[in-house]
């Protein structure tokens, strides 16, 4: 058997001892949802979505910047590490990979260190704290976060009120039509016969759980991802893949006016300090 291909498929049968002390340590750190490759050792082998993110990355990466250095990036959610280190390799001067889940942390330094990519920082924060972080970012990237949160609209205003200094990279899962419907201004109260078209404006309530996962709470129709990012304060440069835009930060509708913004607590905390 191809040595590669028994990495890949989990068999130990043929794997060096140095290896196969890998593979115990990547095992101790698991179940992984990003499926890298450290070493030669996948550290998700069986995963149902195969190489991922990395066959999903290579599918929009040529419409990211080739070169980051000197910038600096945050990313949301930052799971394994996966985009972190990408962005890394592009140069970028300062990588923060901030994630609410410890394992997830764990893997992403252990994949760091072990990748020789040291210089990247991971910190334990959920995306309704980026406030206390205290600083803008030139690449804030946001990727398949935003369908496991309670109050996704929130967590899309606190990035463009505290974080974001220019792009925005935004991935969501999307079900529902495809459709984009040329939504007006405003309608009549009685008018309700647009709600209806499946290319309006919709975000998919999950009650129970979705694909196994209680964490799924909101799921998007494309038109909705693209109005919450603009309602967000974000303009779409270009829908890169399927699900994944890329954005830059822009004005917010009804800017100034009562009631136009989300409740941002870390910046009622820091002025009243």
């Amino acid at each position: 058997m191809n040595l590669a291909r028994a990495h890949l498929h989990g068999d130990r049968d043929e794997l060096p001892a140095d290896v196969e002390a890998l593979r115990q340590r990547i095992d101790g750190l698991g179940p992984w949802f990003h499926n890298l490759n450290i070493g030669g050792v996948w550290t998700a082998p069986n995963h149902f979505l195969g190489d991922y993110p990395g066959e999903k990355f290579r599918r929009f990466a040529d419409h990211l910047p080739d070169d980051l250095t000197g910038r600096t990036v945050l990313d949301i959610g930052c799971n394994a590490g996966f985009y972190s280190l990408e962005m890394k390799r592009r140069g970028a001067a300062r990588v923060l990979g901030i994630d609410s889940d410890e394992r997830y942390l764990a893997q992403a330094r252990f994949a760091a260190e072990t990748l020789g990519q040291d210089g990247i920082e991971f910190r334990r924060l959920d995306v309704y704290d980026v406030g206390a972080l205290g600083e803008q970012f030139d690449v804030v990237i946001f990727m398949g976060v935003l369908y496991h949160l309670r109050h996704p609209l929130l967590a899309l205003d606190l990035i463009r009120e505290h974080v974001a200094g220019d792009m925005l990279i935004f991935q969501s899962m999307q079900r529902g039509s495809k459709q984009l419907l040329d939504v007006a201004e405003d309608y009549d109260f009685n008018e309700t016969d647009h709600f209806f078209e499946s290319g309006y404006p919709k975000l998919h309530f999950v009650e129970h759980e979705y694909a196994g996962d209680w964490t799924n709470w909101w799921v998007p129709n494309r038109a909705c991802a693209e109005a919450m990012l603009r309602a967000a304060g974000f303009s779409i440069e270009k829908r890169a893949e399927d699900e994944v835009y890329i954005c830059r930060r822009a004005d917010r509708p009804y800017e100034g006016r009562a009631g136009s913004g989300a409740v941002y607590p870390e910046r009622h905390r820091r002025e009243a300090e």
